[in-house]
Order: structure tokens, then C-alpha cells, then sequence
């Protein structure tokens, strides 16, 4: 399997998570589809949010977030996946300092930059992939807490946002 196909074959969750068209005003990414938002993607204006297609969405995360995040470089399915996904949800640097502190929670020494790189990465795969995975599902759930503390509106989410930090 070459790397599209096996970023096509771990896309899918992380477009169900993100879901469809949603413009709510508490969303701080604005309009949004596919969990491709107007604030990040401002070019493509407000219609070009609307009128995504799912394979452009799909181009735009295995160029822009797979890749840059180098998750073909993740020999574990589920952690690029599980990073994949994080970073989507919160930004790319907060995704992968969850994946830093993560290692650092099952025992790999990396500094938490916010920048994968070849530390991270050789952390990465000297790690349990199961043990990780926890890890990282804990940190996500962290994360979402304290987003909730410091924006009470953001409640609203708290039971899918749960639940994604659970997969």
C-alpha cells in the first residue's frame, strides 16, 4: 500500500468526526465543512467552504496535515491516525505537543516544542503503539477540560468532543 492509499484508508473517521457543512456562531473556525474551516482556508472564501467536495477536503488534509505533520513517517496506523485527528480538532502544533506529552507520559524523553521531528518521531516508534494511544486519548480529554473552563459556550460539545477523545 503507497502512502494515499493508506491515507485514504484512515481518513474516514476523521471526516465522520468532522461531519458536514456547519456554520455555528460559537464555532471559532467559522464556517466550516469537512472540518475544513474559513479561518484556516480564508481563500477559499465563504462559497468555497460551502461547495467543497469531499475528495477536495480529502486533498486538502493528505497535502496540509498528513504530510506536514509526516504521519507517513508513523509506522502505526492508529497513532498517525489518532494524530491526524487531533490535530485537525485543535491545530497542528497543540496536536502534536499532545503527542509529545504523551510520549513523555509512557516513558520517552522529547522535548515538547510543538514540532515533529526526528526526536519525535524515533519516540514514536520505540513506544508501546497500544500504551500511546491511551496516553494520547487521556491528553486529548485533558485538553478538551481545560477548552471548556476557559470557554464555558464550548459545553455544547462537550459529549462529541468526548467521544472523539475516546476513539
Amino acid at each position: 500500500m503507497d502512502d494515499r492509499e493508506r491515507f485514504d484508508s484512515l481518513i474516514g473517521m476523521i471526516l465522520l468526526h468532522e461531519g458536514g457543512l456547519a456554520d455555528d456562531p460559537d464555532d471559532p473556525g467559522g464556517i466550516t465543512k469537512y472540518g475544513i474551516s474559513l479561518r484556516s482556508y480564508p481563500h477559499l472564501g465563504a462559497n468555497g467552504i460551502r461547495n467543497l467536495t469531499i475528495e477536495q477536503a480529502k486533498g486538502i488534509y493528505y497535502r496540509d496535515w498528513w504530510r506536514s505533520l509526516r504521519c507517513p513517517s508513523i509506522q502505526d496506523d492508529l497513532i498517525a491516525q489518532k494524530l491526524l485527528d487531533i490535530s485537525v480538532h485543535v491545530g497542528p502544533s497543540t496536536g502534536v505537543k499532545i503527542l509529545q506529552r504523551s510520549l513523555r507520559d509512557v516513558g520517552q524523553s522529547v522535548v515538547v516544542d510543538g514540532k515533529i521531528g526526528p526526536q519525535t518521531l524515533t519516540a514514536v516508534s520505540r513506544s508501546d503503539p497500544e500504551a500511546l494511544l491511551a496516553a494520547m486519548r487521556r491528553r486529548q480529554a485533558d485538553h478538551y477540560e481545560m477548552l471548556f473552563k476557559r470557554n464555558p459556550k464550548l459545553e455544547k460539545y462537550r459529549r462529541g468532543w468526548m467521544a472523539r477523545a475516546a476513539f
